[in-house]
């Protein structure tokens, strides 16, 4: 932006009254008297609005003891205190010179019956004041969200890391276990084997001596005879 321009746009009031021509209204304007400080109301039609940005200005024009005053004032000038609206009035030109020629009632514009009496503002600098902090605070809660997203991810990978970490100890003493087992039930089923052969090849074993004894007494009969 312009130096000139940023500087003047600092000088610009946030709120300026919606001015039409044609309407009448009430300018409070103060007025300084060497230390004192007052306030003058003037009360007129307008009769034009000209300029731009900060030399944006209006003519207000009344008839004061049958002599046509007129007065410019600055918009966005600090001794304009507010401007009222009291009448609106209909007009179908941009500038109502015509009336200056008029006198009397002809002096004035023909006022719209039913018309609302409204004070209205115009935004200047409020929108752009309003949005900057909007911004921040979306991005502020953009980064916060965000943040809150990674904790949320984050905790469940450790959660569910830790676990492995902790199942796998358990999970090896389990299949250990799981296996030592049926090898001690396998031994165990080999020395009852064992022992029963053993019971089962001991009552041969003696069948077979007493058979050779009693074959030996035999052989020594016949021998004998």
């Amino acid at each position: 932006m312009d130096i000139v321009k940023s500087i003047e746009h600092e000088q610009l009031k946030n709120r300026i009254p919606d001015l039409k021509v044609g309407n009448t209204v009430k300018v409070h304007q103060r007025i300084k008297e060497g230390n004192k400080e007052r306030i003058q109301v003037f009360i007129g039609t307008i009769i034009k609005v000209q300029g731009s940005g900060i030399n944006k200005t209006f003519t207000v024009r009344k008839i004061s003891y049958g002599v046509g005053v007129e007065k410019t004032f600055l918009i966005h000038s600090p001794l304009v205190e507010k401007v009222e609206l009291v009448r609106v009035g209909k007009a179908r030109r941009a500038k109502l010179f015509y009336l200056r020629d008029k006198v009397g009632k002809a002096a004035k514009t023909r006022e719209i019956a039913g018309a609302r009496i409204e004070d209205k503002e115009i935004e200047i600098k409020g929108a752009e004041v309003v949005e900057e902090p909007v911004q921040e605070e979306v991005a502020q809660d953009a980064v916060v969200e965000e943040t809150v997203a990674n904790e949320v991810v984050e905790t469940p990978v450790e959660a569910t890391a830790t676990e492995e970490v902790a199942q796998t100890p358990a999970e090896a003493t389990e299949t250990v276990e799981t296996t030592e087992a049926p090898v001690e039930e396998k031994a165990a089923e080999t020395a009852t084997e064992e022992v029963a052969e053993e019971k089962v090849e001991a009552p041969v074993e003696e069948a077979k001596t007493e058979e050779s004894v009693e074959d030996n007494k035999a052989t020594a009969e016949d021998n004998a005879e």
